[in-house]
Order: C-alpha cells, then sequence, then structure tokens
C-alpha cells in the first residue's frame, strides 16, 4: 500500500510538471514549471473517480518471468507487459538500473551482473483514467556455499564406544542462509536434517552441529554431510547441493566373547570361540586350570570343560564352554538318530 501512494505522488508530481497548460488556478508555479520542463507525454489530470488499480482484478500488467530466481553476479531480464488500450504510461520502480518510462505497450528490465543482494523490483502502469497500476516482483538472489567440510568437535582420533561425540557441519560463506538445510549421512542412513534460523541475505558461514553416541557396529563407518540451498520460489527449479567429504571412523570396544555354554564338534576339527573387539583381544584358553593351546583336529580327549579368557581395551571377559566331541560326521543328534532308525529296520528283518 505504502508503495502504491508513493507511486501515485510520485506520478502526479511528474504529470502536473509535464503538464503543458494547467486548468488549477490556484496553483500559480505551476505554467513556469511547464516552461522549464517540457514533457513528452499527454496530460493526465486526476479525476473524481480515481481507482488504485492496484488493490483490484484491474491491472494487467503481466511480468515474464512472475518471479525471479538470479544467481549473484548472473544477468537479469525481465519483461513487464500491459495492454496498449486504457494505459498512457509504463515504467519500473527498481533501485538497479531502472529503464526509462514508455508510451509502449512493454518495457524490459534487464542488468548485465545481479549485484544486490536484497532487491524489490516494482513495474507500474498508469491508466487514462488515472489510476495507478503496479505488479512486485519477487526476486530471490544466491551464492552457492564455496564448499562444505565434516569434523568432529574438540575432538580427534579414534572413538570410545559409549561415549558421545558432536559432528559439525561447516557450510562456508553461502547466501541466504534461511534457503539451507543440511543433511548428516553415516554411510547411506541419514542421522538428522537441520535447516538454518539465520536471515541475512548476504552470504554468511554457519555451522551445524550434531550430537552422536559411538556403537561397535559403527567401526569403520563413513560419516557426511550435505548442504542443500532451497530455491523454489512460484517456480520449479532444482536445488543447490554442495557435500562433504567423508570422515572415516573408528570405535574402540571389546572384548566381546560369542561362544555357547556347550560346543559340540565332530572328531577331527578344531575348537573355536569367536572373540571380537577393537584392538583385536588376546584370547587364551584353559582346561582344569592349565593353559591350553585349542586343537586344531579334536579327538575324545579333547572333551570337557574349558575357560575362555579374553583381554581387550575396556578388561577381560570370560566363559565357561562344555565341549563334547561326536564320532560319527554330523551332531549327535544325526548319530542318535542313525542308530534308532537301524535299530528299527533290524527289528523289521527279525
Amino acid at each position: 500500500m505504502c508503495a502504491s501512494r508513493w507511486i501515485k505522488v510520485t506520478l502526479l508530481l511528474h504529470l502536473f510538471c509535464s503538464a503543458t497548460s494547467s486548468p488549477l488556478s490556484t496553483h500559480t508555479s505551476a505554467p513556469l514549471l511547464t516552461s522549464q520542463i517540457p514533457s513528452p507525454y499527454p496530460t493526465i489530470l486526476p479525476s473524481a473517480d480515481w481507482i488504485d488499480l492496484s488493490e483490484s482484478a484491474l491491472c494487467p500488467l503481466t511480468l515474464s518471468p512472475s518471479s525471479l530466481v538470479v544467481r549473484f553476479g548472473d544477468p537479469v531480464k525481465v519483461n513487464c507487459s500491459v495492454p496498449m488500450k486504457g494505459f498512457s504510461l509504463l515504467g519500473w520502480e527498481v533501485t538497479l538500473l531502472a529503464p526509462e518510462p514508455t508510451m509502449d505497450s512493454f518495457l524490459v528490465w534487464k542488468v548485465d551482473h545481479m549485484s544486490e543482494w536484497s532487491i524489490s523490483p516494482m513495474c507500474y502502469a498508469v491508466s487514462d483514467l488515472g489510476g495507478p497500476c503496479h505488479r512486485p516482483l519477487p526476486v530471490l538472489v544466491y551464492k552457492p556455499p564455496d564448499s562444505v567440510s565434516l569434523s568432529f568437535a574438540n575432538h580427534t582420533g579414534s572413538l570410545l564406544e559409549h561415549n558421545q561425540y558432536t559432528l559439525h557441519c561447516t557450510v562456508h560463506d553461502v547466501a541466504p542462509s534461511r534457503n539451507l538445510v543440511v543433511t548428516f549421512y553415516r554411510n547411506q542412513t541419514r542421522l538428522a536434517r537441520l535447516r538454518s534460523n539465520v536471515t541475512d541475505k548476504t552470504p554468511v558461514t554457519e555451522i551445524f552441529p550434531l550430537n552422536i553416541v559411538a556403537m561397535r557396529e559403527d567401526d569403520g563407518a563413513n560419516y557426511w554431510c550435505e548442504a542443500e540451498l532451497q530455491l523454489q520460489l512460484m517456480t520449479t527449479k532444482k536445488p543447490v547441493t554442495v557435500v562433504s567429504e567423508k570422515v572415516a571412523t573408528t570405535v574402540l570396544f571389546g572384548p566381546q566373547l560369542l561362544c555357547p555354554t556347550k560346543l559340540r564338534v565332530k572328531m577331527g576339527e578344531s575348537l573355536h570361540c569367536d572373540v571380537r573387539g577393537n584392538p583385536e583381544p588376546s584370547v587364551i584358553w584353559l582346561k582344569d586350570g592349565r593353559r591350553v593351546i585349542p586343537p586344531t583336529h579334536s579327538t575324545r580327549a579333547h572333551a570337557g570343560k574349558y575357560t575362555v579368557l579374553a583381554t581387550g581395551l575396556f578388561g577381560q571377559k570370560n566363559v565357561t564352554v562344555e565341549v563334547e566331541v561326536v564320532t560319527c560326521r554330523g551332531t549327535a543328534s544325526v548319530c542318535e538318530g542313525l542308530f534308532l532308525l537301524l535299530f528299527v529296520l533290524m527289528l523289521n528283518v527279525l
């Protein structure tokens, strides 16, 4: 509304100053101004039925494109047009290289390089009835990030299991930050999506934090982040995305023993217990209180109770394993099944 009133006052002053004669005798200075500033435009005086066309559906101004998403430093070209009938003046109100008003039905505003971060162009026209008409041009000026980086805050080296750490995704020199969305990833799994709260239209560098808890399953995982500048503005435009380098992580944990309390092995097989940890734990086997080497070819003599002791970064773990060595191929239950089948066959024969 303020812009409409400003245009109205400006056009009135321009039209009064450009008139070759004035029917309003109360303004004695009008003839002097007319003689000093000749104008090629026709005289248009406000009438009793002055209508602000901008506030109604009677404003036929057309902008092409209707909105503008432009990278800082790129060229700009927008056409404003109006039906020739009923309108005598067409112009642009813009702080960057505004073209001269025209009596034609179209007027192009263009610049070779967009050099302003905040700009509000507006096309206006004057009808033969004296009513102003204007259309604002929505403009979004942007700049992609120079770079995006990911790092751990106040930490270097390996991670300890169950400890909390903070990831920092730093987006360098981007505008406007309010259109920025940052996504954190572990490998291909999305962890979080954060949006900027900064309202500056000029380029800024912003740091986005994310807390994580290190788990053994994450050992060897790659963390990275993606900065997405969302540029949709009444038009379909793909977002601008920049990704960081991947940060490989090492998680220290263990020891972890994955041994059953009862273990059946076939004759000739080795004894084995799955032990995990980073760094790799040291493992010893004990039988009857004495250290032994797990057999690579089991016999009946290797049956019995064993204690498996693993020593790792976070202490020691042990488990007692009762080992049974079966004499046939397959498990003991399979052997028992074959024996029962043989017994049934012998009964049938008898």
